[in-house]
């Protein structure tokens, strides 16, 4: 998705240890852009304005602008990013500039809404198997995310890649009988268990036992003869 939305950014002559722990000491961290054919370009911006659109609604598949000082004002997006493990700071991103005029493809979040009947009615349980599809689309055609309302779903039904709705442009990259999410019946529940185990300890010495007793009895009276 594309918001208007300019983040400043300085090139960098030096690369190296040295020099990004100097830029994170000024508060900023390094970053490359690059695409849409032209040369690689090594700059530094600030991890605060990159935080703000990676914990945006859109997150990565946000396109906004970096302008350059004195190289370039272009359209990107980040395609990958390094952090702290610790401190969990940023440490690095890799901006790719964007041509509007081109299809891409991205990953998109699908949101299940609603309580399937399945669950609600039959007791059954619900699983996400994953939370999100590819698709291929313009730039400007990318959603913040999909909706599908699971409420209708029963137990051993299931919602697959090819079932969200697309719009415009976009075209299904995932497998289309990919699962996304499904209702599964319970297995091994509680009560099933608390039910099945006192028969079995109950039932399944008793024959043993009366027929032990039985012979005992039997031996007992031929002796006595």
């Amino acid at each position: 998705m594309r918001k208007d939305i300019t983040i400043a950014a300085e090139p960098r002559a030096t690369r190296g240890k040295n020099e990004a722990r100097r830029l994170r000491a000024q508060a900023r961290i390094p970053a490359v852009v690059y695409g849409t054919g032209k040369d690689a370009v090594a700059v530094s911006v600030s991890p605060k304005e990159v935080n703000k659109i990676l914990h945006s609604s859109s997150g990565v598949n946000t396109i906004f602008n970096l302008d350059v000082t004195g190289v370039e004002n272009t359209p990107v997006m980040v395609v990958d990013w390094q952090h702290d493990p610790i401190k969990n700071n940023l440490l690095h991103i890799d901006l790719l500039r964007i041509d509007l005029a081109k299809r891409l493809n991205v990953k998109v979040p699908v949101q299940m809404t609603g309580e399937p009947k399945g669950v609600k009615q039959q007791g059954g349980l619900f699983e996400i198997v994953t939370r999100e599809i590819e698709i291929e689309c313009l730039p400007d055609e990318i959603p913040e995310h999909f909706s599908f309302d699971v409420t209708e779903m029963l137990i051993g039904q299931n919602v697959r890649a090819n079932q969200v709705e697309l719009a415009g442009s976009m075209k299904l990259v995932s497998p289309a009988d990919q699962v996304l999410s499904h209702v599964i019946a319970m297995r091994g529940g509680a009560e099933e268990t608390a039910a099945a185990e006192p028969g079995a300890a109950a039932g399944a010495p008793e024959p043993e036992v009366i027929k032990k007793g039985k012979k005992e009895e039997e031996g007992a009276a031929e002796k006595k003869k």
